[in-house]
């Protein structure tokens, strides 16, 4: 029997992947937060034990448990055993979950922003399979929304973007605002970023080829943000 996975953000929304045997499931004693990291310059979405909670999400199989595209679409996650706190009504099996590794979170002060076109893909993902209370308890069951959303809606930068229609967009935009998110528009983003740059400049000892102690690499997000084409993010 092929092992399975359970999905709690992009992979709810079935147009982002193709699956086999995708339907609602729930995780007890873990809870949805969104996470900073050293690796990227948005917040995503991650999970972590808490007792006395429970998740929605989707499972579906990994066929031959050929864990390979699914390992490099989450590539800054790892994957956790939850099989035995997994529930839905398909047959029992071995059940991974993706949690970002401990070692890449940012300082707790960190304040990286959510794509908009992320939350997009998550929430029609959440009302297509769940509808507008499954949606409503996403938001509430999910930590960490004092993050800065980005709105990058008309030029999207997550890759697995997807359209909306009329509704879902006005459901969505009156989520946030219930949610009295941040929403900043990318003109203003981009004056955040070069204020931070001029910060950084004036430094003491500040080298700029390098970044975090070590040799700016190729995939830096510090140089993907403000050009919205290049360098596309892939959180969970």
């Amino acid at each position: 029997m092929s092992p399975r996975f359970f999905g709690y953000g992009s992979l709810v929304n079935l147009a982002t992947h193709d699956f086999p045997d995708a339907r609602p499931a729930t995780l007890q004693g873990w809870r949805r937060v969104w996470r900073h990291s050293t690796l990227r310059e948005v917040a995503f979405l991650s999970v972590e034990p808490a007792e006395d909670h429970q998740i929605d999400g989707v499972t579906a199989q990994v066929p031959g448990a050929d864990w390979t595209d699914l390992d490099e679409r989450e590539r800054a996650y790892i994957r956790r055993d939850v099989t035995h706190l997994v529930t839905h009504d398909s047959a029992p099996a071995h059940t991974a979950v993706y949690e970002v590794h401990h070692g890449h979170l940012a300082p707790p002060d960190t304040a990286h922003p959510i794509l908009l076109s992320y939350i997009d893909v998550v929430v029609q993902g959440y009302l297509r399979l769940y509808g507008r209370d499954g949606a409503l308890r996403f938001a509430e069951t999910t930590e960490g929304w004092h993050a800065p959303v980005l709105n990058d809606r008309a030029d999207p930068i997550y890759s697995r973007h997807q359209p909306l229609d009329a509704w879902e967009r006005d459901w969505i935009d009156g989520l946030l605002s219930d949610l009295a998110a941040m929403v900043e528009e990318p003109e203003e983003r981009e004056l955040a970023l070069k204020r931070r740059a001029i910060v950084r400049s004036a430094a003491p000892g500040h080298d700029p080829q390098r970044q975090d102690g070590g040799e700016r690499s190729e995939e830096d997000p510090a140089d993907r943000l403000p050009d919205q084409h290049a360098g596309r993010t892939e959180p969970e």
